[in-house]
């Protein structure tokens, strides 16, 4: 049945049920046409452990009642052992939650209202699991649309970044400690109360599980697609985000897949109809002409777009946090960045220059070097973004260029080749690249960093041999930038970078002699290459606010101890469902600290409350945990506690000791 523009009257499920082939339970919402069993419709799945029916509410109310007009099924699964599903979850994207995801691909196939085709649809975690079912080929699966996902589980997640240890493993564990050990709602479930205290006895402390494997091993290369990608036979379309953490997936995805398509906007880490920095985009319309071309045969012109559309953002003065990012939409035909020409830039003690000269740099950075670095992922629409570099610059190495003489277009991976010895056998080195206004102020335009024990890949890291040369490679984050003519390039190394990574245990000494910048620059465009639609969304979700969300950041300095803190305070507000009553409310706190000359002195905590209401039934979990270390193990300490009705019903300790591994 052609529907052409004619919307459909559509139906809700709150709480349709599937069920596993051992009998787990998994409830999904589903917004479908009325009359899809007469005319039966290609399935939309999203499939996530974070709550559909008071986490990711708001974005499912935007986006999949418009599909479900145009004619699909819009299923959202809560994974097992999350929201209102029954069953245990054990990790993140383990062959459970993909096996499991196949049975639910399979089951909606089947159902009388589909059509027999499936496309996955996901940010981050559904954009994960999109293209990992997508490797294993299920038959019914025909498109994938994968939003700020990875293609490495081990080198572009949350994880580590270049061998490097990042904080946001401790940061994002906290955030799943308190996630998943949510109760379901109790309007859903008669035994919502033995659900959620398995949950509970059962939750894992996912930290303690991430750093027992320091090296890109066996279970890293589980769920990263790169290890065979001609395993993913659906179509798919790759989006990405400048301001997201997840930027190098998509130019990886395109160049890698047949039929691939690639846009990369100026976002953070939100689908882009309702993301920011502006300009947003017409997402849906996008997403509609994939899903209709894929799933329903349709002629819907995907075929001939460009294989990348990316936003080439002007040169912007430092701010911790933009609503809109001028530039312009560039594309490339065929392919997405690896064919966009280098030039080559050398460090000499005079600066960056076009032609070799002498380099004898040292690189000795305090320990809070990093202080401006932002949040690794931004998230949360606070303060997150990087800050004016100066403050870090002067802690580093930095190498500029002269005023340049026109403008320069960077499109696709910088990467920084250098030669180096360390005084000690651990190290690690950041490297940005930089725009320097001519007043001095410094907007980050990329950066990347290296666990130098890692120098020659991630599964078999080694020490250095203090005071021997070395020559290694930084790869830069994937970016488009303009930098205006009688602006500076900057190259700044360090090495240490908090509270991004976590610090080599011993405060070292980097020696330079030697180091180029390979900089992709593409030709100067003065217009929009492409234009997309207008943003368009469905009606959003209704609530009552009861607490105003806030998001705040705070650095301190202990003038007697040399202690240097991050605080961050999200508080995501506190609503009443309109339609169904629930309440809901969550505040999330960290604190990151450390002395500038005691790399061992580096301390994480995370601190999140999460509340449910309904019908007088108040139940509270309060999620605590903390990581520090020595020089020769990772500590972790945890602590869950579950109130009803205000009364301690659960709590339970975690507490873990690893052994560094190169790190």
């Amino acid at each position: 049945m052609s529907t052409g523009n004619t919307l459909r009257d559509i139906e809700e499920d709150p709480d349709f049920g599937i069920t596993l082939s051992d009998g787990c339970r998994l409830s999904a919402r589903i917004w479908r046409p009325r009359d899809a069993e007469a005319h039966p419709v290609p399935v939309i799945l999203e499939y996530l452990p974070y709550r559909k029916r008071d986490g990711t509410t708001a974005r499912d109310a935007l986006t999949l009642p418009w599909f479900a007009e145009r004619g699909y099924a819009c299923v959202r699964v809560d994974m097992r052992g999350n929201g209102d599903s029954e069953g245990l979850m054990e990790d993140e994207y383990t062959p459970q939650e993909l096996s499991d995801a196949v049975e639910v691909i399979t089951q909606l196939a089947a159902a009388k209202w589909c059509n027999g085709n499936v496309g996955m649809m996901g940010i981050s975690w559904g954009g994960f699991n999109g293209l990992q079912v997508a490797a294993l080929a299920p038959e019914p699966l025909k498109a994938v649309i994968t939003l700020c996902s990875t293609v490495d589980r081990y080198a572009d997640d949350i994880h580590y970044k270049g061998g490097c240890l990042l904080n946001e493993n401790l940061g994002w564990g906290a955030t799943m400690w308190s996630y998943s050990s949510r109760a379901p709602d109790p309007a859903l479930r008669d035994n919502w109360r033995d659900l959620w205290l398995q949950r509970l006895e059962n939750e894992p402390f996912l930290p303690s599980v991430w750093l027992r494997h320091q090296h890109r091993d066996a279970y890293w290369q589980h769920g990263s697609v790169c290890e065979d990608y001609s395993a993913i036979k659906a179509k798919v379309l790759a989006i990405g985000g400048w301001g997201d953490a997840y930027k190098n997936a998509v130019p990886k995805l395109v160049e890698a897949l047949p039929g691939a398509k690639g846009i990369v906007g100026p976002w953070v880490h939100k689908y882009p109809h309702f993301a920011v920095p502006e300009p947003r985009i017409g997402f849906l319309q996008e997403a509609l002409r994939w899903w209709d071309h894929w799933l329903k045969g349709e002629n819907s012109g995907v075929e001939d777009d460009p294989d990348y559309r990316a936003y080439l953002m002007d040169g912007a003065r430092p701010a911790r946090w933009y609503t809109e990012r001028p530039g312009r939409w560039i594309v490339e035909a065929d392919g997405a960045t690896s064919h966009i020409p280098h030039r080559t830039l050398h460090l000499t003690d005079q600066g960056l220059s076009d032609t070799p000269g002498k380099l004898d740099a040292k690189v000795a950075s305090p320990q809070d070097c990093g202080a401006e670095s932002g949040e690794y992922c931004a998230i949360w629409l606070g303060p997150e973004m990087p800050g004016d570099q100066r403050g870090d610059d002067a802690m580093s190495a930095c190498f500029d260029t002269g005023p340049l003489d026109h403008d320069t277009d960077i499109l696709g991976a910088a990467r920084v080749v250098l030669r180096l010895a360390s005084d000690q056998p651990q190290a690690q080195i950041a490297v940005r690249l930089s725009h320097v206004h001519p007043d001095g102020a410094t907007t980050r335009i990329t950066y990347g960093v290296l666990n130098l024990s890692h120098r020659d890949g991630p599964a078999q890291p080694s020490p250095l041999e203090p005071g021997a040369p070395y020559e290694v490679e930084v790869m830069l984050d994937q970016i488009a930038y303009r930098v205006p003519q009688g602006h500076r390039l900057r190259v700044s190394i360090s090495n240490s970078y908090w509270p991004l990574i976590w610090p080599a245990p011993v405060a070292g000494t980097l020696t330079l002699d030697r180091g180029e910048l390979q900089l992709p620059v593409r030709r100067t465009t003065r217009q929009d290459e492409y234009r997309f639609q207008p943003p368009v969304a469905a009606d959003p979700w209704e609530v009552e606010t009861l607490r105003e969300a806030s998001n705040n950041r705070y650095r301190h300095v202990n003038m007697v101890t040399g202690l240097v803190s991050l605080v961050i305070e999200d508080d995501f507000g506190k609503v009443r469902d309109a339609d169904h009553g629930l309440i809901s409310g969550s505040i999330a706190r960290e604190r990151w600290t450390i002395q500038p000359d005691n790399p061992l002195s580096a301390r994480g905590d995370c601190h999140w409350t999460d509340e449910l209401e309904r019908e007088g039934i108040k139940l509270r979990t309060e999620t605590t945990c903390l990581m520090w270390s020595d020089a020769s193990n990772f500590y972790l300490s945890a602590r869950l506690e579950a109130y009803e009705n205000d009364t301690l019903i659960y709590e339970r300790d975690h507490s873990d000791q690893i052994a560094r591994d190169h790190v």
